[in-house]
């Protein structure tokens, strides 16, 4: 019960940035002057997804914001995402539904954020979603939050 608990506070963490209301976050323009940097942030994220889905855990956090990296070490990365994504199986399937363009989100720095989120299939949980959000870190979009539920 101690490793769920530890777990689940890992996943929150990593989570905190993806769950809030989005009427909550401040928005500099209206979302459709971002489209280059939504299509961006979703290609990085995409690129990222393919080493978490091969179970390169490691190389995901290498790949991974600064921010994300002194959030979590890649030790407790490795143990958390592996404990929580190999219940669910393989990925079957995944939709980007949603992209939101932000610059302030609570408790994180500002900065350029998009909050990409997917439906997902995974082989044992048919409706799952992930939201994961890339922050712009020297030129690139780099993941710095993933949850999944």
């Amino acid at each position: 019960m101690a490793m769920k608990k530890h777990i689940t506070s890992a996943l929150f963490m990593f989570g905190l940035i993806v769950v809030l209301p989005l009427g909550s976050i401040a928005q500099d323009k209206p979302a459709d002057d971002h489209a280059a940097e939504k299509k961006a942030a979703v290609e990085a994220v995409e690129s990222w997804l393919k080493l978490v889905d091969s179970g390169k855990y490691a190389q995901s956090w290498d790949a991974a914001a600064k921010l994300f990296q002194d959030n979590v070490s890649k030790a407790n990365w490795k143990k958390s995402i592996e404990t929580v994504l190999s219940p669910l199986g393989k990925v079957v399937s995944r939709e980007v539904i949603a992209q939101h363009y932000l610059t302030q989100i609570p408790g994180g720095p500002d900065g350029e954020y998009v909050i990409v989120q997917f439906n997902s299939v995974f082989e044992n949980k048919k409706e799952a979603m992930e939201s994961i959000t890339p922050l712009m870190q020297d030129g690139e979009w780099k993941v710095s939050g993933y949850f999944v539920k």
